[in-house]
């Protein structure tokens, strides 16, 4: 017996990182509040369903969601009459998200909260449909499941240090099994959130936090969902307060934070090198503070500001109170969408690093003493397309994160054809696989460079393919220089 929907013709393939409207498979049955339980079974028998959902009629938002396991408990077990309005024995206080939210955003809130269903509802809170853990469960790979409850019951340090090495097992499993870079790089951020956001509740536990509405943000690679296997720590807090009365609720979070990442180092996020991190009393800030600090950048648009940029500008919220760091993100971005010199020294700076490609031989070097002779994958390669895509964000207020998403909402306003959008993704994933490969191969054999590759150990198809999507991060950084007047 299906959950609670009734077969729809279409069934769209999709990534964890797609649009949650488009998980959902099939037109939800609900009922009207008010209902008999007796109409409600029977609606439910009818369809074969096993849950059913509570509308409130005048206006179509969903107030409730009546299961079997209710029918149990609160019907059969306490012999409540059958006539009795379905209101009064329906699960309240039900779990809402936007259809623009992902799959994988909704895989973890069904895991952190332990629910089954996650209704989706537009902006003004009507009903659109539902998505069952099941429909998740199956854009996943074996193994996730069993993954995800080992995080959400872990109890202990090294419980979550045996996740994040089933993590990483099954991660390099996947990848070997040709798993895209696309699909494996939101498949290892949704698990390591997972493990991140129990961190957090663990250790939210052991401390006395401020009573004001705080948020855990996630920046940089982990910000935009593009984590690999080496990922250092960039995160920061966001808290609410009186102008003035910062500084003491600062001093409170921050014993809190040095635990969080000290315990996140242990489960195999080191620390980060330039101390981007929540215990960094320069990045628990409040909102004035935070904005503050973004205004500074924009106006000054210095080198330091250009390069805090690159960080600081991919920040979602990951605990907590996510409306103020979604206060900051919306604020932020109508302040770039209007600042254009800022923008401009943005495309400036995204264009002096360039493709590593030469015009006689095929690829060019720089001056790495240490490994000659390679090619810096992360430096010249990703970074081309992640710094374009961000700027392109900045510029027509596209609020996504992740590269792909933002250069999909974004590139189109920037008159890219459809075709050239899918030629820069294709090349920007492409050069993630190639460089996910080689991190496997260099904690294996335990000497290298993570991010540094040398084309000669490449196969002939490798090679070709990459210097084929180098030349789509060229293209992609000439219309920038183009539409700037660069």
């Amino acid at each position: 017996m299906d959950d609670m929907h009734e077969d729809r013709p279409e069934d769209n393939q999709q990534s964890m990182h797609s649009e949650l409207s488009t998980a959902i498979r099939r037109r939800p049955i609900a009922v009207a509040l008010g209902t008999s339980l007796e109409q409600a079974l029977h609606t439910m028998d009818e369809n074969r369903i096993g849950a059913i959902l509570v509308i409130d009629p005048d206006t179509e938002r969903p107030r409730g969601i009546f299961t079997l396991q209710d029918l149990l408990r609160r019907v059969v077990l306490k012999n409540v009459d059958p006539q009795r309005p379905i209101d009064e024995v329906m699960t309240r206080n039900l779990i809402t998200m936007r259809p623009q939210n992902t799959a994988y955003q909704a895989a973890v809130t069904m895991s952190r909260r332990n629910v089954r269903h996650i209704v989706v509802t537009d902006h003004s809170g009507r009903l659109m449909g539902i998505v069952s853990q099941n429909d998740l469960y199956a854009l996943q790979r074996a193994g996730v499941k069993e993954i995800s409850i080992e995080i959400r019951d872990a109890q202990d340090l090294s419980q979550l240090q045996s996740a994040a090495a089933a993590i990483r097992r099954l991660t390099i499993t996947m990848l070997r099994q040709g798993t895209g870079a696309e699909y494996l790089t939101h498949f290892i951020s949704t698990l390591n959130d997972l493990l991140t956001l129990r961190i957090l509740e663990m250790t939210e536990a052991e401390f006395e936090l401020p009573q004001v509405e705080w948020c855990w943000i996630a920046m940089g690679s982990e910000g935009r969902f593009e984590q690999t296997f080496t990922t250092d720590q960039d995160n920061g807090i966001v808290f609410a307060a009186e102008a003035g009365k910062e500084q003491p609720l600062r001093e409170q979070f921050l014993p809190f934070a040095l635990e969080v990442n000290r315990r996140l180092d242990a489960c195999g996020f080191p620390l980060c090198k330039g101390n981007i991190m929540a215990s960094n009393p320069q990045w628990c800030l409040s909102l004035r503070e935070w904005k503050d600090k973004f205004s500074t950048w924009i106006n000054r648009a210095e080198p330091e500001a250009l390069l805090n940029a690159s960080i600081f500008f991919d920040f979602r919220p990951l605990y907590g109170d996510e409306q103020l760091a979604e206060s900051l993100s919306s604020w932020l971005l109508n302040l770039t969408s209007q600042a254009a010199l800022f923008v401009r020294m943005m495309v400036t700076n995204a264009l002096q690093v360039e493709p590593p490609l030469g015009f006689i031989r095929d690829f060019v070097y720089d001056e790495s003493k240490e490994f000659p002779h390679t090619i810096d994958l992360k430096m010249h390669g990703v970074r081309t397309f992640v710094d374009a895509a961000r700027v392109l964000a900045l510029a027509y207020g596209v609020s996504q994160t992740n590269t792909a998403q933002r250069l999909r909402a974004a590139g189109e306003k920037f008159r890219m054809k459809r075709e050239e959008i899918q030629a820069a993704l294709e090349a920007f994933y492409f050069i993630q696989s190639i460089r996910m490969r080689h991190q496997i191969d260099v904690e294996q054999a335990g000497s290298g460079s993570p991010n540094r590759i040398n084309p000669d150990e490449m196969n002939e198809v490798d090679r070709h393919m990459l210097k084929e999507s180098f030349k789509q991060a060229r293209k992609f950084q000439q219309r920038l220089q183009v539409a700037y007047h660069l």
